[in-house]
C-alpha cells in the first residue's frame, strides 16, 4: 500500500509530539524556530481583491498558516466585504465547517458588538471589557472541536480594543524545553474541566479534557485552555498548578512571539485557533463608533498545515 506524502508529513510531525522522541522534537523545534516572524509587520499580507486573490497573496498567507498557524491580512477599507465574502475567502484555505453558538447570527458567522440586553449581555466578549488568554471553543464537545477562526473588522473601537496573539506550537516548545512533564500533566484527559452550562437555549454538560493534545483529524498539536478563574476546574495535581504557573508567567512576558496589534477596519486574522486576549475598549454612543468584529469558527485547520 502506498502511503500519501501528507499521511508521511502528519507522521513525522505527531512523533515530534512524543515525549519519548527527543530527536523527532528537536528536529521540528528547529525547523519551527529558524526564520520565524517576531514583528506584526511579518504576519500582515495585502489583499487586493477580496474574496479571490492573487497567486502570490494565496502563497503568503499559506507561507503564514504552516509557520506560525495564524495570519493578519490586509484590504482597502473602501473595498466591500459581507460576511458571504468572509466564508468564501477562508474557505479558499480549507475553513469551510462554521460552528454555531448561541450568540451567533443566523449564518453562524457571529457579529461582536457590544449589548446592554438581552441573551447577548451576560456574555464578556459583547462587552467591551477585557477578555483573557483563550483559545476559542475551549467548552465545546470534542465532536465540535474548534480548529479555525477568522476575526475581521468592520469597524475598530475608537480607544483600546487590542488583541494578542500566540501560536500554541511556541508555547509547547517553551514549556517542554523548561520541563517535559509539564506537557505530560497539561495532556492528560481530566486536567481541564468547563462546569455544565445549565443556562436556558446553551444547556451542556461539563466538558473534561486535556490542555494538549493531538488532533484525530491531522496529528498536529491542538490547544484548548483558557485564563478564566471562574466556571473553571483543574485537576488537583501539584505538577499542573507548577506547569498552569508557568503558562500564565510566559502570557505575562515580553516575549517577541507574542503578537499585539490592534485591527483596523479591513483587516483580520485567519488562523488555526490560535491563543488570543483582548484589552477592554471605549466607544461612543453613535452608531458609526461602534466597535463591530466578524468572528467566523472552523471545524477544521487551515489546508497543508
Amino acid at each position: 500500500m502506498q502511503v500519501s506524502s501528507e499521511t508521511m508529513k502528519q507522521s513525522v510531525t505527531s512523533s515530534a509530539f512524543d515525549l519519548a522522541n527527543d530527536a523527532a522534537y528537536l528536529q521540528w523545534r528547529d525547523k519551527k524556530l529558524t526564520d520565524y516572524p517576531l514583528s506584526t509587520d511579518d504576519l500582515l499580507v495585502p489583499v487586493r481583491q477580496f474574496p479571490s486573490l492573487e497567486e502570490e497573496e494565496s502563497a503568503a498567507i499559506q507561507r503564514l498558516l504552516s509557520k506560525t498557524n495564524m495570519c493578519l491580512y490586509q484590504l482597502d477599507p473602501a473595498v466591500s466585504v459581507t460576511k458571504n465574502t468572509i466564508k468564501q475567502f477562508a474557505a479558499h484555505f480549507g475553513f469551510r465547517n462554521l460552528d454555531t453558538n448561541i450568540c451567533a447570527d443566523d449564518d453562524s458567522i457571529t457579529s461582536l458588538q457590544t449589548k446592554n440586553s438581552g441573551k447577548h449581555a451576560t456574555y464578556i466578549p459583547y462587552s467591551n471589557r477585557k477578555i483573557s488568554w483563550h483559545t476559542d471553543g475551549y467548552y465545546n464537545t470534542a465532536e465540535k472541536t474548534i480548529r479555525g477562526m477568522l476575526l475581521h473588522c468592520v469597524n475598530p473601537a475608537p480607544a483600546g480594543g487590542e488583541n494578542q496573539y500566540l501560536d500554541p506550537e511556541i508555547l509547547y516548545i517553551h514549556l517542554r524545553d523548561k520541563n517535559p512533564d509539564f506537557i505530560r500533566v497539561l495532556m492528560d484527559e481530566k486536567a481541564l474541566t468547563i462546569p455544565a452550562n445549565e443556562e436556558s437555549g446553551a444547556q451542556r454538560a461539563a466538558q473534561t479534557g486535556p490542555v494538549f493534545s493531538l488532533d484525530n483529524q491531522s496529528q498536529r498539536l491542538h490547544l484548548r485552555y483558557t485564563a478564566r478563574t471562574r466556571s473553571i476546574e483543574w485537576d488537583d495535581n501539584p505538577l499542573l498548578k507548577q506547569a498552569l504557573a508557568e503558562i500564565t508567567q510566559f502570557l505575562l512576558s515580553d516575549s517577541a512571539f507574542i503578537f499585539t496589534y490592534k485591527l483596523k477596519a479591513g483587516q483580520g486574522v485567519l488562523c488555526n485557533n490560535v491563543l488570543h486576549n483582548r484589552t477592554a475598549f471605549e466607544e461612543n454612543e453613535s452608531a458609526a463608533s461602534k466597535r463591530l468584529i466578524y468572528r467566523a469558527r472552523y471545524y477544521e485547520r487551515a489546508t497543508g498545515t
